[in-house]
């Protein structure tokens, strides 16, 4: 993964981003988004990656302040105040901290106003409930995005279960009600927590369910949300065609959200 601008922050350090080297070993890592130099529910992400070091019985060796100094500290000092900063800790001996800028794509107007296209793709991750980097599986899924040209894979398990997207949550709308996969059997992204919040907030029927993939045709529209997508709507499934960018509840979990984004954002300024 490139690190983008001058400078990284290794161990609290910054340094520059020529000497930079990629993570070893066993990594836990998070993608979070700052926008006009607030990172983007820094809470909650840093919640999630202390939880990964408890899935492999190991304990985070950096205090959330420190860490949060740190992205701070790489926006001010790149001067930098909009992207994906990636958070990478190497759990081993060294237990070394890198925070760095990486390459983002984040969706065009068209693509909200649109939708995008998806494809099945049947496989599982070893943990679903842990951010751990696994090179091999995320380039074979890549590998189809890419031939299909489509922009995400939506993963289906050994059940023919549908869990959640490649790199985002997938969420399933029918009836009415928000449904998406329970979450042991999915990462617990920080969109998708903010999303089942908006749900409750706006009186937007919502459960966890497992729904299979032979039943996607009795869904009445599809979404995928994650760090740099937002909410998206889904407009295809392999062949199957759907009309989520005109449905109404996600029209109104797409202005809401974005509404939390902007408060979240104008409340955190006078942190920085």
């Amino acid at each position: 993964m490139p690190c983008l601008h001058e400078y990284f922050i290794e161990n609290n350090l910054k340094r520059l981003s020529k000497d930079f080297e990629e993570p070893k070993g066993t990594i836990i890592y998070e993608v979070l988004r700052i926008i006009d130099g607030v990172p983007l529910f820094l809470e909650n992400h840093l919640e999630r990656m202390n939880n990964s070091f408890k899935i492999i019985d190991k304990v985070n060796p950096y205090k959330d302040e420190e860490i949060k100094n740190s992205i701070i500290e790489l926006s001010k000092t790149n001067k930098v105040k909009d992207g994906n900063v990636k958070i990478t800790i190497e759990a081993s001996e060294d237990n070394k901290l890198k925070i760095f800028f990486i390459p983002h794509s984040y969706p065009t107007e068209e693509q909200y106003l649109k939708g995008v296209k998806t494809i099945l793709y049947f496989g599982e991750r070893t943990n679903p409930n842990a951010k751990i980097v696994n090179d091999s599986f995320r380039d074979l899924v890549n590998k189809e995005i890419k031939e299909n040209n489509v922009y995400e894979a939506i993963l289906v398990d050994r059940n023919g279960d549908i869990t959640e997207g490649s790199r985002s949550n997938i969420f399933m709308l029918k009836n009415n009600t928000i449904i998406t996969s329970p979450l042991e059997a999915v990462l617990p992204g920080v969109t998708r927590g903010e999303i089942i919040e908006l749900c409750l907030e706006n009186n937007i029927d919502f459960k966890e369910e497992k729904v299979n993939y032979k039943d996607l045709d009795r869904l009445d529209g599809l979404f995928i949300t994650g760090t740099s997508p937002k909410i998206l709507p889904i407009t295809s499934v392999n062949d199957r065609i759907f009309n989520s960018n005109v449905n109404e509840i996600i029209k109104v979990l797409i202005k809401t959200y974005d509404d939390k984004i902007n408060t979240y954002v104008n409340a955190n300024k006078s942190n920085l």
